[in-house]
């Protein structure tokens, strides 16, 4: 009988999902009296960060490819933007979410284009995106616009949407009994994550995102079309990051030219916790999840302690992003020997 040998890409998953348990676990170790163990406590860290579990599943796809796109933070805001100000002058719910889903396209289109068949640096070229989308959140208003249920009763509606969990409850102080609940913006980037899964494991464009990442030239050996695959990327990632930007406006009912300011950085540090290799071909979605979670669990602890600054998130986010990284190397050291 044959026993499989657990590959690199297997090892950090594994890393990562123990390291999130071991942090959660120890923030219900500490702050049990503060209500951490609750189950809602965890289902708020999802609600929080639907927005960038859709942004991180498009990132890791774009750097399957050993290629960036740091103008995901830039287009959230836009995407923020565009909706409140949309729903503002009486457009609907549903005909502004298209829009921005169809902004997420062109979007993906121009820098894909430019990236895969022009060759330009992906660096280079979602650096002008995202002064173009923070530029043009300004454009569309300078002001912060909130999003009321005067203004729009759907969208409205959608954000204060409770799914009621049948279990995991618990009763407060003053005997009431509190079900734990998800938002709809959570099932949205659920689903987003199931599917760029399923795509990535059992599609042909899965497949070819991992060769190109793996060995560009092998690719193009193998018969693969670099420059539409590339391309394809960046079209799935602006997509991915246009649905993030709607969960994200879900949570916040605001567009503001401030939003989502370091976004990119938070869903890149995620990608790269959660095992996907910056030189590209290794990395899944699952492993970017928990590298979500990590973040925000982080974020959750720093939040319940209450006396700590608002900056040890960053802190702590760094540090781990710096240990990964080495585990990168190490296992990037290893299989260079191996060949």
């Amino acid at each position: 009988m044959k026993t499989r040998k657990m590959n690199s890409n297997t090892v950090l998953l594994l890393i990562t999902i123990a390291l999130f348990f071991v942090l959660y676990g120890g923030g219900c170790i500490a702050y049990s009296g503060k209500g951490f163990t609750h189950l809602q406590t965890f289902l708020n860290i999802l609600i929080t960060n639907a927005g960038l579990i859709c942004v991180a599943c498009g990132l890791t796809v774009v750097m399957l490819t050993a290629g960036i796109d740091i103008s995901v933070g830039s287009l959230v805001a836009m995407d923020c933007m565009m909706l409140a100000v949309g729903m503002e002058k009486g457009i609907g719910a549903v005909p502004m979410c298209i829009l921005i889903i169809v902004t997420g396209v062109v979007f993906g289109l121009v820098q894909g284009f430019l990236i895969g068949y022009l060759n330009i640096q992906p660096f280079i070229v979602t650096m002008a995106g995202m002064f173009f989308g923070r530029g043009m959140t300004a454009v569309i208003c300078s002001k912060q616009v909130a999003i009321t249920e005067a203004m729009n009763s759907t969208f409205y509606s959608w954000a204060n949407a409770k799914i009621v969990l049948p279990f995991g409850g618990y009763m407060n102080n003053k005997g009431k009994y509190m079900a734990p609940f998800l938002r709809v913006e959570v099932v949205i980037a659920l689903i987003v994550l199931l599917l760029t899964f399923l795509m990535l494991r059992y599609t042909k464009f899965g497949r070819a995102l991992y060769a190109i990442g793996g060995s560009e030239s092998s690719a193009v050996m193998m018969g693969l079309n670099v420059k539409r695959t590339k391309m394809m990327a960046y079209v799935l990632s602006s997509v991915l990051t246009s649905i993030g930007g709607i969960c994200f406006c879900l949570n916040t009912m605001s567009g503001s030219v401030q939003q989502a300011l370091g976004f990119e950085m938070d869903a890149i540090s995620s990608a790269v916790i959660g095992g996907t290799l910056l030189t590209g071909g290794v990395g899944n979605v699952i492993g970017t999840f928990f590298g979500v979670l990590i973040n925000g669990t982080i974020s959750s602890i720093v939040k319940t302690n209450g006396k700590l600054a608002s900056s040890w998130p960053n802190i702590l986010t760094a540090a781990l992003l710096f240990l990964f990284i080495v585990i990168q190397s190490i296992f990037a050291a290893v299989r260079a020997k191996k060949k």
